[in-house]
C-alpha cells in the first residue's frame, strides 16, 4: 500500500482513526533517537554501533549479510569493518565453504562494549521516565506494542530515506 503524501511530498496518516500529527511523531521519534545516542558510543559512530549490534544479535554472519542487513555499500562495509577490527569489536575469518568470502564474529571486547552501551542508553531512558507522571507512563506503555508493530514495519515498507 502506498503512504498518501501531501502537496509538499509529506507522508500523511491515513484517514482511518484519530488524526496523527505526523510531522509531531517524525520528529519526537527523531529527538528521541538523538538522545538514545548521545552517550558516549565506545568511540563507535551510530552505523558501526549499528553493525555491531546486528553482528552481536545474530552471531557469526558473512560480510555480505551484514551489508544487505544494515543496508550499507560494499565500500563502506569494508571501512566500517576494519574500523571494528581495528578496535578489536569483530573477528574476520575466512569462510571455510567460500574462501573467497569472510565472516565476522562480535569478540568478548565488542560484547563487552554493547552491554555498557545498552546499560546507559537503559539508565538514561529510565531516569527520563521518572520526569512523566504515572498517567503519562501508562499511555506511554500502552503505546509500546503500536510503537513496535511501527518500528517492525520499516522491513515492510523498505528503507526510508534519513531525513529525520
Amino acid at each position: 500500500m502506498e503512504p498518501v503524501v501531501d502537496g509538499r511530498g509529506l507522508a500523511l496518516a491515513r484517514d482511518t482513526g484519530p488524526e496523527i500529527d505526523v510531522a509531531r511523531l517524525r520528529v519526537a521519534l527523531a529527538r528521541l533517537s538523538r538522545r538514545l545516542r548521545r552517550h558516549e558510543l565506545a568511540g563507535l559512530t551510530p552505523t558501526q554501533l549499528a553493525a555491531l549490534a546486528t553482528i552481536g544479535k545474530t552471531g557469526p554472519m558473512r560480510l555480505g549479510d551484514l551489508a544487505a542487513a544494515e543496508g550499507i555499500a560494499p565500500s563502506t562495509l569494508t571501512r566500517l569493518v576494519t574500523a571494528l577490527e581495528d578496535i578489536g569489536y569483530v573477528q574476520r575469518t575466512a569462510d571455510p565453504s567460500d574462501a573467497r568470502a569472510s565472516t565476522l564474529a562480535i569478540t568478548a571486547h565488542g560484547q563487552e562494549a554493547l552491554e555498557r552501551i545498552r546499560t546507559e542508553t537503559t539508565l538514561m531512558l529510565t531516569a527520563s521516565l521518572e520526569l512523566l507522571t504515572p498517567e503519562q507512563r501508562s499511555v506511554l506503555a500502552a503505546a509500546l506494542p503500536v510503537l513496535e508493530q511501527l518500528a517492525d514495519a520499516q522491513g515492510a515498507v523498505g528503507r526510508l530515506p534519513h531525513l529525520l
